[in-house]
């Protein structure tokens, strides 16, 4: 399942839903109720009825909230908690009056007003409601004023005007044209149009600042803070999209899936991915109409607008084909979009689990699309040095095979031919080591070779196997940013960078190529300086062995003692026969 925020639902054996939730990560969340320790009673007899899972992804976590809202009140799960009340979530409404009121409702009658909304979380409608409040006053006492009411002075200020909450146009203290200004602005800021508010804002700023009406053009600058700093619209729900069918396409090869997204009351209460197995590389636009036809048969949908990522011809009467650019529909498009391709994203994986191999084939496939292989990389190798200062100087060569790690073929280089610290000088020489012996050895070549750096050990690589042996083998280069974090592929020659995402699974399998090489290498070489580092002059006398050495050290205590010890006192540790040959390697003249 897809790390990313959604709802998810559970079906019976007969395809019922009996719980929808709600995960900021899907696959985590739908896993823990598989776990053995789960202990809820409750949970384990909801999990033993579970014979089917779907999910729809979203982009939110409030998204996923509004979601599973939705669709908890469709099918009602019999193991979903209800709702305490069974109301929805709330919304602004501005009332359609001489005057309008702009307040809090959790009952839709679009007859009394427009609404925005709903607000999964109650605390951030009530800051818009607060910020509307401070920007532009808004009335909020009950009475239905009427035009004829303010101009016959029917109407007596209360206390909100007093406190100077109200501006009074019961007594027109404020004009109707000013208060239809804020009132347009107010509905401007809900539906997320800020950037036109912002500029008349500035504008009247900057003059007022012009006229030197600084505490007036302070005001401004107040509300233009506030205003810049708010942000909330759904992209899940709108109230403004009613009753529309939403479908979109993503191909493979030989399958595409088709996924329908229902919109109803401004929410999303049906999702669904079809796929279809192409027979005569069918064109989308066919696809999309066999799709239209049968997911509205099936889902009973009588929608009379279907949003749709291209024109498609088909003759449905009454209903209206959208291709939108941009917009609350353009949004619903691209979540139908986005959930078409983790379908599809999951059917791969899917597979690839219960055919290893069929992954591994794929890696190959991309990476040579990639780099323009002559043929698929099967076996992959790479080189990396170790060394302090020059001493103890080694190298490793890891092999992939089929993108994994072929230990078998794995190779340690103790540097012959090269004094002191240098690394591309070690580079060449155990490259030329390398595929000399193979070549002698009539073994197989690899089809690509990944320098672990940039371009300067990718051209000494180059000068051994091309220039040196006369070999045609593919180079390339895994470079590291300033962090020393591997953030570039390398290939060709000059190199060039290739375009490759840091998060992509091919490029995983290359850093671990270079990780597995670089480990290799540092193991190596700390064994190496281990062993030097535990070397004693005794190792060094022939015919003397570990256990004769380790006898003297524990007697005499260090190699100094040893050396200036009488004849007659080594014979008493280890006998005659071997003191005379300690004695004579530390005393050859006597």
């Amino acid at each position: 399942m897809p790390e990313k925020p959604g709802s998810y639902q559970y079906y019976d054996a007969e395809g019922t839903i009996i719980y929808v939730g709600k995960a900021k990560n899907l696959k985590s969340r739908v896993s823990s109720y598989f776990h053995t320790e789960v202990d809820r009673f409750k949970t384990k007899v909801l999990v033993s009825k579970i014979w089917d899972i779907s999910y729809t992804v979203v982009n939110t976590e409030e998204d996923a909230l509004l979601l599973e809202n939705a669709l908890i009140k469709k099918y009602n799960p019999r193991y979903n908690v209800l709702l305490k009340d069974g109301k929805t979530y709330p919304s602004i409404c501005i009332t359609k009056e001489y005057l309008p009121k702009i307040f809090s409702t959790r009952n839709i009658n679009k007859k009394l007003g427009t609404y925005y909304g709903p607000y999964s979380h109650v605390g951030s409608m009530h800051a818009v409601l607060e910020l509307i409040k401070k920007l532009y006053h808004p009335r909020t006492c009950k009475q239905p004023l009427t035009e004829e009411g303010v101009k016959g002075g029917k109407y007596q200020v209360c206390l909100e005007y007093h406190i100077k909450n109200c501006g009074g146009p019961c007594i027109n203290k404020q004009s109707w044209e000013d208060y239809q200004k804020n009132i347009s602005q107010a509905r401007e800021i809900l539906k997320g149009n800020t950037r036109q508010v912002l500029r008349d804002m500035r504008e009247e700023m900057m003059k007022l600042a012009d006229e030197l009406r600084f505490e007036e053009a302070e005001e401004i600058k107040r509300r233009y803070l506030l205003i810049e700093q708010f942000v909330a619209k759904s992209e899940v729900v709108s109230q403004t999209i009613n009753n529309v069918d939403v479908l979109s396409i993503t191909n493979d090869e030989k399958v595409a899936f088709v996924n329908y997204i229902h919109v109803s009351n401004g929410q999303i209460n049906q999702s669904f991915t079809f796929e279809y197995k192409k027979r005569l590389e069918e064109s989308d636009e066919e696809l999309l109409q066999l799709a239209i036809v049968e997911m509205r048969e099936r889902f009973n949908s009588n929608a009379k607008e279907i949003i749709l990522p291209q024109e498609v011809y088909i003759n449905l009467e009454g209903v209206t084909i959208t291709v939108p650019q941009r917009g609350d529909k353009k949004t619903l498009l691209d979540l139908s979009v986005m959930n078409g391709k983790q379908y599809k994203f999951d059917r791969l994986k899917q597979a690839e689990k219960l055919n290893p191999e069929q992954k591994q084939v794929r890696l190959m496939k991309e990476l040579q699309d990639l780099l323009h292989l002559p043929k698929l990389p099967y076996q992959i190798e790479c080189f990396d040095n170790s060394n302090i200062s020059g001493t103890d100087a080694v190298a490793a060569c890891v092999v992939f095979k089929k993108m994994k790690p072929s230990k078998a073929d794995y190779r340690k280089y103790n540097i012959k031919t090269v004094v002191g610290p240098d690394d591309y000088a070690s580079m060449k020489e155990v490259v030329f080591r390398r595929y000399k012996r193979l070549l002698e050895e009539k073994q197989p070549l690899p089809d690509l070779i990944v320098a672990d750096g940039g371009k300067g050990q990718m051209e000494v690589i180059r000068q051994a196997v091309q220039d040196q042996l006369n070999l045609d083998i593919p180079i390339a280069g895994l470079a590291k940013n300033d962090k020393h974090r591997t953030n570039e592929l390398l290939y060709g020659f000059p190199p060039r960078v290739i375009g490759i995402k840091d998060t992509s699974e091919l490029f995983r399998v290359l850093t671990q190529l270079q990780d597995e090489v670089h480990r290799f290498a540092i193991t190596f070489h700390r064994d190496k300086r281990s062993k030097r580092a535990l070397h004693s002059e005794l190792d060094d006398i022939k015919g003397v062995g570990s256990k004769t050495r380790d006898e003297l050290l524990n007697s005499l205590k260090s190699v100094k003692k040893i050396r200036e010890a009488d004849l007659s006192v080594l014979a008493e540790i280890i006998g005659s026969a071997k003191a005379k040959i300690v004695f004579k390697h530390f005393h050859p003249k006597e």
